[in-house]
């Protein structure tokens, strides 16, 4: 291998970026922000020329040689111009020119040839999902902030993504003792099947040997909070490889004592103070809840010391 291709072989991306002239005069052309970020922003534009520096570089490395160098001639191989190609980030759609070879086989590693999205959309992408936006909002929302235009199957795409990762999570073996756990359901308003509804999600928190908690899982119910669905979930946790609970810390709920200690027999039940405190209170007159708090407060914290 020659000097000058290992040379080429160890350059960074930071090789390509434009020099400090170059950003500066671009910059001075600038009249308002809307000069600087959407797809026809400088940023844009000077993302697109990085990018195609960058390709040329990874072409010149394929074919072994610089452009117009002499020994390029009857290679059996050489540049063959350029296709277009719109890339999204968050800057917008911008268009770069991909520089191919005449044998067809060249594929820049920095954008493959079916790709289109930069990681940095997708986590935004992915991000904008998690808090419960839909397809459209999530279309909207980057056409108005970045100027992107992306089908709902494209967004459909990259979140099926994050998919493999939740159920590897949910279902990753757990420690086979638990001194504490607590098991307790938030309700939540999910859409399904078109319709918002209150649903239960159910959760469990651990606390393992070493003293560490853990979320071991969440599981979506099919309305409210029941003893059935309970049991459910304690299985779950059990074809998972826990073995053993000490303690489980939860509130009320009818049934809820039988269904874990019909998978967990030897495990003590305690109820829930904060559960047990609530529920005390709807029994106290509004004005005199502060007061009755500071009193059962001040009882548990003697209970616990002792």
């Amino acid at each position: 291998m020659t000097e000058k291709k290992a040379d080429r072989k160890r350059a960074n991306p930071q090789d390509y970026m434009p020099d400090a002239e170059t950003v500066a005069e671009e910059l001075g052309k600038a009249q308002s922000m809307d000069d600087f970020f959407g797809k026809d922003g400088i940023f844009a534009k000077l993302f697109a020329n990085t990018l195609e520096q960058m390709m040329e570089a990874e072409l010149t490395d394929h074919l072994g040689y610089e452009p117009y160098e002499a020994k390029g001639r009857n290679s059996g191989n050489s540049r063959n111009g350029y296709y277009s190609k719109k890339v999204r980030s968050s800057e917008g759609a911008t268009e770069v020119r991909v520089p191919r070879d005449r044998q067809g086989d060249f594929e820049p590693r920095i954008l493959r040839k079916y790709a289109s999205n930069t990681n940095e959309l997708e986590e935004k992408i992915i991000g904008l999902y998690a808090k419960g936006m839909s397809t459209r909002d999530i279309q909207d929302t980057l056409h108005d902030l970045y100027g992107v235009e992306i089908s709902a199957q494209a967004i459909s795409t990259i979140t099926d993504k994050v998919w493999s990762l939740v159920e590897a999570w949910q279902n990753r073996p757990l420690a086979t003792i638990y001194p504490f756990v607590f098991l307790d359901a938030i309700h939540l308003k999910l859409r399904r099947e078109g319709k918002i509804e209150n649903t239960a999600v159910y959760v469990v928190l651990g606390v393992d040997m070493e003293g560490h908690r853990d979320i071991l899982g969440h599981w979506i119910g099919d309305g409210g909070e029941g003893a059935n669905f309970w049991l459910s979930v304690v299985t779950d946790l059990q074809t998972r490889g826990v073995e053993d609970i000490f303690i489980a810390s939860v509130d009320g709920l009818s049934g809820f004592k039988e269904a874990i200690q019909s998978v967990f027999p030897q495990t003590q039940i305690q109820r829930c103070i904060i559960h047990q405190i609530r529920y005390s209170l709807r029994y106290v007159p509004w004005k005199e809840r502060k007061m009755d708090c500071l009193q059962m407060t001040n009882s548990v914290s003697l209970a616990m010391a002792a």
